[in-house]
């Protein structure tokens, strides 16, 4: 174990051959000190690398790009290692946040930059990768929208999985055409397996099925984006943000200045405006993700939704539940791509992503019934969720939105935010539509559009759930056991429950059906559950459980009766009933068709 900047190294005679792992021998002046046998040296030039380094490093890689997953070396891993480590400070509150956005008085003629201005907006989407689908959306409603993006706007090598239904929502919102599927889909396989250790097995159908091809997809997005009129800025980065009365005037640290009625925040989870919003805060939950795509499996047909292989087990200080997902790949018959993950509370001894990756080396081959030696490693995957309690993000500033991952739509057991991205797609773009054409862009009327909602927060408690605890007084196979009857509970009661559930979706009469059964088949298990979750979580989970069926209820009955009399109310007021019937149909999840 090294430690510091130096170790120290006992010598033991040897026959002129240099045990260490090094080109060329040790020298040394003093004989008298090699033979007492104690010497030091620098840890950094001397140790020995990991396999995940060596592995790293013998695959060529090829430039990032932007987004989630966007990088696969290894010195991308140790920055984003480093960046995990510092959110797992002792810190309850990391280092001040860099100041993004300030607003002002008046309006933006009298501002020295608005002089500066080199192009004028309705919307500037910040943040390509996934803020291209929205910035589509919008440019095809008629609005002109603009794109800043730090890299070069593609999408990476790594497949995205997703089932078609989903992608279908693209093609409602009219950013793709039908045909357009095909030619962006690199693989599509079934059955999808779910399963935890060795408790038994189930199969689904069209789940997580198709695997596509970000870079095809992101580039006819972009040819439609920029044949619509938009305008792309690439390899640049946002500088500030100063909002008047009138408009938000964008500078990039290139220099270029950019004046919009609206600011759409997409640059993810690492949003340096999200940053400033939530103060340096601590996320209170992280998905952390490793995995592999590989070629030389010769049983590839189908894949893995969500599968356990082991219990809890230790990782240096930490204790971690690992859970794993699996898929053919589209780039060969013999590829597939395997993902290991877990959830953890982010604290000084949370393991690093090198630390699970060395563990994934040795857990894949045999969850995948395979030898390391038979496999060629394409690339390495690895990234870090951050998701918080308070999701979605309320609007902080007149004229900025958040979306996507920076506005913490995505499911807080997810890791990836493009199922929900399209899931919500079409309720976002006609809501920013209409807050651009009626002038509605104070924070409170953009707020409504990443509303509270019940199922989302809901999810918290499945998350907590999943996590390893330390000194739980809980058996290491707690979480596989009661993830099994759980998943063999919504089994048993069809695909109206089983189906939503697998696509992130809660809904309550589903979530009341499957724990009633839970309750009745397995009461055993109840105390459990309680120390794992605690009891202050679950009241709290209560009170979102109780909301879930209240916007059920409202969604279901009350939602009719509204929307008959919506168009004869005052533009402004009907703006805001609109996105109140929308938060009770998405936050009850039944927005959701089968």
């Amino acid at each position: 174990m090294l430690s510091g900047t130096t170790m120290m190294v006992s010598l033991r005679p040897f026959n002129g051959v240099s045990p260490y792992p090094s080109k060329q021998p040790l020298v040394h002046r003093n004989r008298q000190t090699a033979l007492r046998g104690t010497i030091y040296m620098s840890a950094q030039t001397q140790a020995v690398p990991s396999r995940t380094q060596r592995i790293m490093e013998s695959i060529s890689v090829s430039g990032e790009v932007g987004g989630a997953g966007g990088a696969y070396s290894y010195n991308a891993l140790k920055r984003l290692d480093g960046i995990w480590s510092s959110i797992c400070s002792t810190q309850t509150v990391q280092q001040a946040p860099q100041q993004v956005v300030s607003s002002f008085p008046g309006v933006s003629s009298g501002s020295v930059l608005a002089e500066k201005q080199v192009d004028k907006c309705d919307v500037v989407v910040c943040g390509g990768t996934l803020g291209i689908f929205i910035a589509t959306a919008l440019i095809a409603k008629g609005l002109k929208v603009c794109i800043v993006e730090r890299n070069i706007l593609k999408g990476r090598e790594q497949e995205w999985n997703i089932s078609r239904k989903e992608l279908m929502e693209l093609v409602e919102a009219g950013i793709l055409d039908e045909d357009d599927i095909e030619e962006v889909t690199a693989v599509s396989f079934n059955p999808n397996r779910c399963g935890f250790e060795n408790k038994g097995e189930i199969w689904v159908e069209d789940i997580l099925n198709l695997g596509v091809s970000p870079v095809k997809l992101i580039e006819i997005v972009k040819k439609r984006f920029v044949s619509f009129g938009g305008v792309i800025f690439e390899g640049c980065s946002v500088s500030s943000i100063s909002i008047y009365d009138d408009a938000a005037i964008l500078q990039l640290a290139e220099g270029n200045i950019l004046s919009s009625r609206l600011i759409i925040d997409a640059m993810g989870n690492f949003s340096p405006i999200v940053k400033q919003i939530r103060g340096g805060r601590k996320p209170d939950g992280v998905c952390l993700v490793v995995g592999s795509c590989a070629r030389g499996f010769k049983e590839n047909s189908t894949s893995d939704v969500i599968y356990s292989s082991s219990s809890v087990k230790k990782v240096g200080n930490a204790e971690v539940q690992y859970f794993w997902e699996a898929f053919p790949a589209g780039s060969g018959p013999l590829d597939r791509t395997t993902y290991m993950f877990t959830y953890v509370n982010p604290q000084p001894a949370s393991p690093k992503l090198e630390e699970l990756l060395e563990d994934y080396w040795d857990l894949m081959p045999k969850y995948q019934g395979v030898s390391m030696d038979s496999l060629e490693i394409l690339r390495v995957i690895y990234g870090i969720f951050p998701t918080y309690r308070d999701s979605p993000l309320p609007a902080a500033f007149n004229r900025v939105l958040q979306f996507g991952d920076a506005s913490g739509i995505q499911s807080p057991v997810s890791f990836g935010g493009f199922g929900s991205l399209t899931r919500h797609l079409g309720r976002l773009s006609n809501g920013i539509y209409e807050a651009i054409d009626g002038d509605f862009l104070d924070s409170y009327s953009l707020s409504l559009l990443n509303p509270y909602m019940p199922n989302l927060s809901a999810s918290w408690l499945f998350q907590r759930a999943m996590s390893a605890k330390k000194q739980s007084n809980v058996p290491l196979d707690f979480i596989n056991e009661l993830l099994d009857i759980n998943f063999k509970s919504m089994q048993r009661l069809g695909d109206p429950v089983l189906r939503p559930f697998l696509q992130d979706v809660i809904q309550f009469g589903p979530l009341a059906k499957t724990l009633g059964l839970v309750m009745l088949t397995k009461p055993q298990i109840l105390p459990s559950i309680f120390k794992q979750v605690d009891i202050p979580v679950l009241i709290d989970w209560s009170r979102h459980f109780f909301m879930l069926g209240y916007y059920t209820f409202l969604s279901t009955y009350m939602d009719p009766v509204i929307r008959s009399w919506l168009n004869g109310l005052p533009s402004k007021v009907k703006y805001e009933w609109k996105r109140h019937l929308e938060a009770w149909k998405y936050g009850s999840g039944l927005d959701y068709r089968l």
